[in-house]
């Protein structure tokens, strides 16, 4: 399997139609829904499209050019989330970190995300904007049940019950439980809901920091209560 996001422009109905799933092998087509745009990395989103999500794999296509469309495997994403955080994107979208199996320095492909000639080889984030809001809780369940269905193959081979890593969470319960339990993080950078499919080390690295705030916050009240006594 190929890591990351790639081109994607097989269709039906010569070439103006659905995305050609491979169904030989099982895969179905769990949505559709019109209207979307997509933003590799930092680059200006493309126009609307329309995205596709089936049980092995993330396929976006564009409504204006159809020679262009992108698709990503449920195993290349790394975590995908609902944004709603204006200071990290203008618009409330689905925010997904994608696997490329590269390790060079993130820094080396900045320059190639702002150029006319996209690398897809370097792009490890992707943002999908609804023109509809309401529909990004949906498509996030959708994108969760079929991470689901598409487990790292780590996970089949060993280690005892319980020991996946799929993570679901939300912020709410982060703030209700990060002291009480060190099992629910957000590792979302966005805000909003998140899932992790893969290295938790990120989700680990948010629960200590919140953990060591809470611990910050708690050392000041007793601080001012000590001050206040002595007065």
């Amino acid at each position: 399997m190929a890591l990351g996001i790639r081109p994607y422009t097989r269709r039906t109905g010569d070439g103006v139609g659905e995305p050609l799933l491979d169904s030989e092998n099982g895969e179905e087509l769990m949505h559709v829904q019109p209207a979307v745009s997509i933003v590799l990395a930092s680059c200006p989103p493309e126009s609307p499209g329309t995205l596709y999500i089936s049980t092995k794999q993330v396929i976006w296509l564009s409504d204006v050019d159809r020679n262009k469309g992108y698709s990503v495997d449920f195993l290349s994403l790394s975590l995908h989330a609902v944004s709603r955080d204006p200071e990290a994107y203008p618009s409330p979208c689905i925010y997904a970190q994608i696997e490329t199996g590269d390790d060079e320095d993130e820094s080396d492909s900045s320059d190639s995300e702002s150029t006319e000639t996209l690398n897809l080889s370097k792009i490890k984030e992707m943002r999908l904007v609804p023109s509809d809001n309401d529909q990004l809780d949906t498509l996030f369940d959708i994108f969760c049940e079929c991470a689901e269905l598409n487990p790292e193959p780590c996970d089949e081979e060993g280690g005892g019950e319980g020991e996946g890593n799929n993570w679901a969470f939300s912020v709410d319960q982060m703030e209700d439980d990060a002291i009480d339990s060190e099992w629910q993080a957000s590792t979302n950078p966005t805000g909003g809901i998140g899932y992790s499919n893969g290295d938790h080390d990120l989700v680990q690295n948010v629960l200590e920091l919140q953990i060591d705030d809470q611990r910050f916050e708690d050392a000041e009240e007793m601080e001012h209560e000590t001050d206040t006594h002595h007065h």
